[in-house]
């Protein structure tokens, strides 16, 4: 993969659509600084300039490869390797359905998935991903945290899977904010090995099978709001479905599956 470091851009994904034409598959844009970072239904992203990871990655597959109805498996490969690399760490995450990454029950990570379409098959897809590294206040934002704060430390080691000559941009030599290159790098080595689980069948069910494993909050009882029926219910995370849906049983065991945004946690 190419990462391609910006110092300031309004988003990521945003920049990664607008120049989709002329990036090859693999290409990493990665930011310094975002002015307009955007998260999941229609959120910002608010990200300190320097302290964190924030980045897209651009793929694009041949014809035939990935049929639409298993898009939401690119989910799973975002978010499997997100707790992969925290794991590097020593920190255990899990994944707060369909992609934000919690540890401790609150938000470390969060993704924005945007998929191209030719026909029924994933023509290509931009996959944004912001991780808190170093950033340790997160104002109005109380359900934050990041690796210096989980880790309690001054500072945060550099992955043993990155590469020891990772270095930063040659803009950032004046700058006070902490190298970020070799983090992003230990995230890709880690993202590619999960990629390659799409090649094939069993592959893909390994990987389905790990994002399952690592949901927040399955088969522990909770509250959640029925977007669609506008109500509040207790009831147990059981899984995923292959097209993405949550399967939640409520207190009277009827099982209730939700697409994005027809559910929401009570946290």
């Amino acid at each position: 993969m190419k990462t391609l470091w910006l110092k300031t851009i309004d988003s990521t994904n945003s920049e990664a659509l607008r120049r989709m034409g002329v990036l090859p598959s693999g290409t990493v844009l990665a930011a310094y600084e975002q002015t307009a970072g955007r998260g999941q239904r229609g959120n910002t992203w608010f990200s300190e300039p320097g302290k964190n990871l924030t980045f897209s990655i651009v793929l694009k597959f041949p014809a035939g490869f990935l049929a639409a109805g298993d898009a939401f498996l690119l989910n799973c490969l975002c978010s499997v390797a997100a707790v992969d690399f925290l794991s590097g760490f020593g920190v255990v995450a899990s994944v707060k359905w369909p992609n934000d990454i919690f540890v401790g029950g609150r938000k470390i990570c969060g993704m924005l998935l945007e998929n191209g379409l030719i026909g029924s098959f994933v023509a290509h897809s931009v996959m944004g991903i912001g991780i808190n590294v170093f950033q340790t206040e997160f104002p109005n934002l109380a359900n934050a945290t990041s690796l210096a704060l989980v880790l309690g430390a001054g500072e945060v080691p550099i992955p043993s899977v990155a590469e020891k000559k990772a270095d930063a941009p040659s803009w950032r030599a004046t700058s006070p904010a902490p190298n970020l290159a070799p983090y992003l790098e230990g995230f890709l080595r880690l993202f590619e090995e999960r990629l390659q689980m799409l090649d094939d069948a069993a592959g893909r069910r390994e990987l389905f099978d790990a994002y399952e494993s690592l949901l927040y909050r399955r088969d522990v009882s909770a509250r959640y709001h029925d977007c669609l029926r506008g109500e509040d219910f207790e009831g147990v995370i059981r899984g995923v479905e292959a097209d993405g849906r949550l399967c939640v049983v409520d207190s009277a065991g009827v099982v209730r599956r939700y697409y994005f945004k027809e559910i929401s946690y009570v946290l």
